[in-house]
């Protein structure tokens, strides 16, 4: 390729200098044909390169290995084109396209030439009418040229016949993966950002704490409390530091897991991009659908491959017809004892004929084959039964689950509200002297636990509606 691309800049450095030799000797139409025939020939050789070289060679670029905008659609985007379960997937499309392709290729006619050449330092010899002859020359060659059509042959039949649902079965088994690989990405992405707001909400908690030993310590300073609510204090502070340094840690190894289904090989880490009053508002789904088997990948699935043990049932019945295919060749023989006579005269031959090959006994061989492959068509209907059972079974769990963690949602929602309400009132409370600070310090672990339960909640109920949604065949590629 970059010899042709060089060829190509030489052409039009070369068109260049035609043009400044005649432009200085006064002779500018001849200038102007040339061009137009460098014109000519640049544009024919770039024809024969596109038809020589495959497109990829001109229009593979690099992918973009960087995540720019790492929202949960875009993680989902970039996993596509660089999983490698998912590039594998696509490498297996093709693969069985060209084996189909390689297949199908036995209905065209197969043509093939072979040649050779002999010399024989004894010549065979014969006894015919009294006297020693000899039989063959000292040299001959010959070149054939031979040819076979098919014309039924159950082999190439099934593979015309299966060649569509073979390439339907090889595509849902690439968009199977692709569902899988969507659902695991989801799930880590909003496992990674459960992490980060764990942190966040520690490092509220960790300034509320702050402030509150800031406030106790100048109480104790002024005689108002004894040291122990300080110290009380400084003991919660330490432990939500303590808290968020493991959240911290763990948010490492939930990133990575995150890369790793995104098949993120760039070192550099990115940064979650999200709407949390949109995410809360995409929470909520319509309970009330229910399951349809058709638009599970799983059971399309079976449906192709039980269209396939049937067309093997067909294939095993095709066993009790012959095969038949036209045959033909022409030769062209050489003989002559000088080898530099040898190629001087040629004896050709020709022939053209039908064969027909036909099992006459087998000892029941067919017959068994045929019921093997009716039983296995029994056996991937009854796949589907158990399929189906199987889906429903997985939409009532998913939905299930979605529900409990949806009331939950809404309960601890409520309850963030209160605690909140309570810390602020018994804050003030304590700072007028009112309340002990070991009631500021409860209401303050119940905020801190209502607002992580209602984080956690919320991201069950995004996780969980994935799995609702799986279930109910909503996730397609």
């Amino acid at each position: 390729m970059k010899l042709l691309v060089q060829s190509f800049q030489h052409d039009i450095a070369d068109r260049r200098a035609i043009l400044h030799i005649f432009h200085m000797s006064n002779q500018r139409a001849k200038a102007d044909n040339y061009i137009s025939m460098f014109k000519m020939i640049y544009r024919f050789s770039f024809l024969v390169a596109m038809a020589i070289f495959p497109k990829t060679a001109f229009l593979q670029l690099p992918k973009d290995t960087v995540l720019q905008n790492a929202s949960l659609e875009n993680c989902i985007s970039y996993a596509m084109n660089h999983y490698p379960q998912v590039q594998q997937a696509l490498l297996d499309e093709q693969i069985t396209e060209h084996e189909i392709k390689s297949k199908l290729a036995d209905w065209f006619p197969q043509i093939s030439l072979a040649a050779n050449y002999q010399n024989n330092f004894q010549p065979p010899s014969a006894f015919f009418a009294g006297n020693v002859v000899k039989t063959a020359p000292y040299n001959s060659s010959t070149a054939s040229f031979s040819g076979t059509q098919n014309i039924f042959n159950r082999d190439v039949l099934l593979a015309s016949r299966s060649a569509n649902d073979l390439r339907k079965q090889i595509r849902q088994f690439t968009a199977s993966d692709k569902i899988d690989l969507a659902v695991n990405v989801s799930k880590a992405f909003y496992d990674v950002l459960l992490t980060q707001k764990q942190i966040d909400l520690l490092e509220e908690d960790i300034v509320r704490l702050s402030r509150s030993q800031k406030d106790s310590y100048n109480q104790y300073l002024g005689g108002i409390v004894d040291k122990t609510d300080s110290k009380r204090a400084i003991i919660a502070l330490n432990n939500s530091r303590a808290q968020k340094r493991s959240f911290e840690e763990l948010l490492k190894s939930k990133m990575a897991v995150l890369k790793m289904q995104m098949g993120y090989s760039n070192s550099n880490d990115f940064s979650l991009s999200y709407d949390s009053i949109k995410m809360e508002q995409d929470a909520l789904m319509d309970t009330n659908q229910t399951v349809a088997y058709d638009n599970r990948i799983e059971y399309q699935l079976l449906l192709t491959q039980k269209k396939l043990q049937l067309e093997n049932l067909q294939y095993n019945k095709w066993s009790y017809f012959p095969s038949v295919s036209a045959f033909g060749g022409y030769n062209l023989n050489y003989f002559n004892n000088e080898f530099s006579k040898l190629y001087g005269q040629n004896f050709p031959n020709s022939y053209a004929g039908l064969q027909l090959s036909f099992p006459i006994f087998q000892g029941s061989k067919r017959t068994q084959n045929i019921k093997v492959a009716s039983l296995q068509v029994t056996r991937a209907e009854w796949d589907i039964e158990s399929a189906k059972n199987s889906i429903h079974a997985q939409f009532i769990q998913a939905l299930a689950a979605y529900k409990g963690y949806l009331n939950d949602y809404f309960v601890l929602r409520e309850n963030v509200e209160l605690a909140k309400e309570v810390y602020k009132t018994l804050e003030l409370q304590y700072r007028a002297g009112i309340k002990t600070y070991l009631d500021v310090i409860t209401a303050e672990t119940d905020l801190r636990t209502a607002q992580s339960n209602y984080i956690n909640a919320l991201f069950q109920v995004l996780s969980s509606k994935v799995d609702v949604q799986k279930a109910l065949g909503a996730i397609r590629y």
